[in-house]
């Protein structure tokens, strides 16, 4: 894999995250208590033996590009691998970003600076583990000019993903970006196959499509809205469909792009048999690991009139937590959570450095970090109240709590 540049997108607002995504770009938002959204693609480059990357920020970066800087500083530069961290420049244009190919075209003369004959360009925020090795080599042995990463979803999700046609050969013969109701695929009239935002290229190519892009004024210069669809008229475009190798089913994916779907995503881990295995030495996913003791649980006393028992069960505790006579159950706990006694934190999930005050109850919410919880106050149970308190309601109920809540 050493002729591949990978280029990261991570420059998202992830406006339909919010309030996580007030304070920081979408792929810096946590999730699974130890972990940032990018560090799911950064691995998968990883664990693909892909090490020349450039990631390419814009909205609210500082948070992101610290965190690659504390989790990912360990490349060696002399063995030619690299993690770049890429601000807007505006070398090309005063505009900030207008569409993903034009954040590539932006930065098309660092792209020139790295020797390769194909890129790989990848979005920074869903969560997954996939081996992109296979699909760069599938793509040299079709004879693609361009490849796209697919799998088959839901027809009710149709608005939300470009929509590839293939034929036998897995050529694509027709793109939408987001149509109402896209076209099934023969085999299944309850889904179709939905473009991942994962894009293997020639260099050269590449390079000629977006200068030509860019000086074209009707285009919105992104991949799936112009890109594709004007490719696919001429050229050999390929779809890669993301399934396993052995099963042939569709592998774990997930765009969490909304509360609901980051809040499912998340409970996903703390089943027994997890989609997506954190455990699993082979396919491991690195992050930053600061200097903190271990986790710890401490008071035991059920005699008292009202007991007062510090305890987890089926949940996630990151390092540096104390669950000090309070109970927890089905959540997931961030690193220097404190959940103080006679608290109950049920079915949420709570990042770095949260405060639980005694007597507290929070159920089906996310809080954000360093947020303290003020004694007796209940979170989840009266959705009024939540919001009355300025606390976001999403469409199935979970109460997410930004940043700034209860501060004094």
């Amino acid at each position: 894999m050493k002729n591949v540049l990978t280029l990261i997108l991570a420059g998202g607002k992830g406006t339909r995250l919010e309030p996580l995504t007030r304070e920081r770009a979408k792929p810096a938002v946590p999730f699974g208590g130890a972990y940032r959204i990018i560090d799911f693609t950064l691995s998968n480059c990883l664990n693909s033996n892909l090490r020349r990357m450039l990631v390419l920020t814009q909205y609210r970066a500082a948070s992101l590009v610290r965190h690659i800087h504390q989790g990912w500083s360990f490349l060696h530069r002399e063995l030619d691998e690299f993690i770049e961290v890429l601000p807007p420049q505006q070398r090309i244009d005063e505009q900030w970003y207008q569409g993903t190919a034009d954040a590539v075209y932006q930065n098309i003369y660092t792209i020139e600076q790295h020797p390769a004959d194909y890129i790989l360009i990848l979005s920074g925020d869903h969560i997954y583990k996939m081996d992109y090795a296979d699909m760069v080599r599938r793509h040299i042995e079709a004879g693609a000019v361009a490849t796209i990463g697919c799998l088959p979803v839901n027809l009710e999700f149709s608005d939300e993903f470009g929509a590839l046609l293939v034929d036998g050969e897995m050529r694509i013969t027709g793109f939408e970006e987001k149509p109402q109701r896209a076209t099934p695929v023969p085999n299944d009239p309850s889904r179709f196959l939905a473009s991942m935002g994962i894009y293997v290229f020639n260099r050269d190519f590449l390079l000629d499509c977006l200068c030509n892009d860019a000086t074209d004024r009707s285009s919105s210069h992104d991949f799936g809205k112009d890109i594709i669809p004007h490719l696919i008229q001429s050229e050999h475009v390929l779809a890669h469909p993301f399934l396993d190798r052995n099963t042939g089913q569709t592998n774990y994916w997930r765009d969490v792009g909304t509360l609901d779907a980051y809040y499912e995503a998340s409970m996903d881990l703390i089943s027994v048999h997890p989609e997506l295995d954190l455990y699993d030495r082979s396919w491991p996913t690195n992050t930053y690991h600061p200097p903190l003791p271990p986790p710890k649980t401490v008071f035991a006393d059920f005699d008292a009139e009202k007991p007062r028992v510090g305890m987890a069960v089926d949940s996630i505790v990151c390092v540096g937590s104390i669950i000090s006579g309070g109970r927890v159950e089905h959540s997931i706990l961030g690193q220097e959570v404190k959940v103080n006694s006679w608290s109950e934190v049920k079915d949420s999930i709570l990042f770095n450095g949260v405060h639980v005050g005694r007597h507290a109850r929070i159920k089906r919410a996310i809080i954000d970090k360093n947020v303290r919880i003020p004694e007796g106050m209940e979170i989840g149970y009266d959705h009024d109240k939540d919001r009355a308190n300025g606390l976001t309601v999403s469409e199935s109920g979970i109460v997410a709590v930004p940043m700034d809540a209860f501060a004094t």
